[in-house]
């Protein structure tokens, strides 16, 4: 990402928001740490996934470095409509981060919702979903610097013990221009309980602009039970689409044509070793025997993971 290209593109991207007025559920991946890179946003897209997310990036490292910003984002023509979801605790700060990314990308999502120690001693993720005014200045910052009414600016958040403080920071956010909320229905300590699909719900009925619902959804069929329970205008999905990532299509597992279309993908992009295999991993995880994870998840290389596809399964 040089200057030159910053300065002589210009913001000129389809509106994300368009999605959420075609009447259908929106279909949206996750923000996910090292695994939402472009090759696999690339993936799920062939496979009905409407919104992609990049992992989250610290904003202020990107603003800073233009070697974070070199090793953080990766698009191209295709990838679109993409959001890129930045960690800040200053509005400048998120409106310089924005600014740089406005002609790559459809939009902004800023994270009040990682529940990590080190995000929340540095200020960042959940700890913000307690600071709703800090959360209503940066997005209404970003919101009047952006010239491109396009330029979409959301959040995703977990929610509070007291679901009055999470619809409350909603119609903040939602008063300062916030396009969309993404909410994952749980608070900030709980882990793998169950999802308040209850809470998302009530958040939805309070607001006027689009919800998006979050957390535990591995299917098609869940993603739709989720919509008819909460009302959301679209569902967000993490670990069900590294399982599957044709899983929007219909798919209940992933298709070997999936599989192929991830070695053809990964190969074509120069995807790292490690990312290349984790995600074959994921994807492989229901379809393989015991021992057949225990020779593939310790392949050490690209040919070999070729080999052992091609051997066992015709692919590669």
């Amino acid at each position: 990402m040089s200057d030159d290209i910053i300065e002589t593109e210009e913001c000129q991207r389809k509106d994300p928001m368009d999605l959420f007025h075609s009447g259908q559920v929106v279909k949206i991946c996750a923000p996910m740490v090292r695994y939402s890179k472009l090759a696999f946003r690339t993936l799920v897209r062939k496979y009905s996934c409407d919104l992609c997310y990049t992992p989250m990036i610290v904003a202020a490292d990107f603003v800073r470095s233009a070697k974070a910003r070199d090793s953080e984002f990766t698009t191209n023509k295709g990838d679109h409509p993409l959001i890129v979801q930045f960690a800040a605790k200053e509005a400048q700060v998120l409106c310089d981060a924005a600014h740089i990314i406005c002609p790559f990308a459809d939009g902004i999502d800023l994270n009040c919702g990682c529940p990590q120690r080190w995000a929340i001693s540095e200020g960042y993720g959940a700890c913000l979903i307690n600071k709703p005014e800090l959360v209503k200045d940066m997005v209404r910052h970003v919101r009047n610097q952006i010239d491109n009414p396009k330029f979409s600016v959301s959040i995703k958040i977990r929610i509070h013990e007291d679901l009055k403080r999470t619809v409350d920071l909603c119609q903040k956010a939602e008063a300062a221009g916030v396009s969309w909320i993404t909410v994952h229905g749980r608070s900030i300590e709980e882990r793998h309980q169950p999802v308040h699909y209850d809470a998302i719900k009530i958040i939805k009925q309070s607001m006027s602009i689009p919800i998006v619902a979050n957390g535990d959804i591995k299917s098609l069929k869940e993603a739709e039970n989720v919509h008819h329970l909460t009302e959301a205008d679209g569902v967000m999905v993490a670990r069900g689409l590294l399982a599957n990532p044709a899983m929007f299509a219909g798919y209940e597992e992933t298709p070997f044509q999936c599989i192929q279309d991830w070695v053809d993908i990964a190969l074509e992009h120069g995807t790292p070793f490690t990312c290349f295999h984790h995600h074959l991993m994921y994807m492989m995880e229901r379809i393989t025997s015991k021992q057949e994870k225990r020779v593939f998840n310790v392949l050490s290389s690209t040919s070999a993971v070729l080999d052992y596809l091609n051997d066992h399964y015709g692919l590669g």
